[in-house]
């Protein structure tokens, strides 16, 4: 392998590669040798950005975790736009048609790497906490317009919508979930709460 060959943003080709090989292969397959063949590089690439390869990891999580964050602002801005179920469909499939399911899996593969992510989150489950923060985010948006009830317990149906769409999404190889599915899973949970003309 080439080591004198430059490589722009070596940290994004290195997560991108990680991030192939999570969902092509699954957290088994995730090595540093495996990250660097799939990034045309070195091994002392990884090494000269990172301590070793559950930092690399970690901040592989951190980083995506960090997406998460601009998904919720536009999904914020929705609010009040379209439909209730219809935005939390998009949202919900955005989310873990990534590959927000297989970082939940890495997390729970690799012992040293949640005891990292421990240090930095000390509760929840990275990835699928911050995604029940966001629905909870857009929920109360909703609310605060009138299209949820305003009884409605967002912080308990954020973290159901999320169980639900990760349980739907979860261990799939190949096509994911019909949005019709998804869609039903969302009418399922919130259709008590939305206060809106069905789509």
């Amino acid at each position: 392998m080439p080591t004198g060959v430059a490589m722009r943003d070596a940290r994004e080709q290195l997560f991108d590669a990680a991030e192939r090989i999570l969902l092509r292969d699954g957290p088994n397959a995730l090595t540093s040798r495996a990250v660097t063949t799939e990034a045309g590089c070195s091994k002392g690439v990884l090494h000269r950005h990172f301590a070793d390869f559950d930092a690399f990891l970690a901040e592989l999580v951190l980083d995506r975790v960090a997406r998460i964050g601009d998904q919720a602002a536009a999904l914020r801005e929705h609010a009040g736009s379209g439909t209730v179920t219809g935005n939390l469909t998009g949202a919900l499939t955005e989310l873990f048609g990534s590959v927000a399911v297989a970082i939940v899996a890495l997390i729970t593969f690799r012992d040293d790497l949640r005891a990292r992510l421990r240090q930095v989150r000390p509760t929840g489950v990275p990835v699928l906490t911050e995604a029940a923060a966001m629905i909870a985010s857009y929920l109360a948006a909703e609310r605060d317009r009138g299209r949820i009830a305003a009884e409605a317990d967002v912080d308990t149906l954020a973290p159901t919508l999320i169980g639900a769409g990760h349980l739907l999404f979860a261990d799939r190889r190949g096509t994911p979930p019909e949005a019709e599915a998804v869609h039903r899973v969302v009418t399922t949970v919130i259709g008590g709460v939305v206060r809106e003309p069905p789509a």
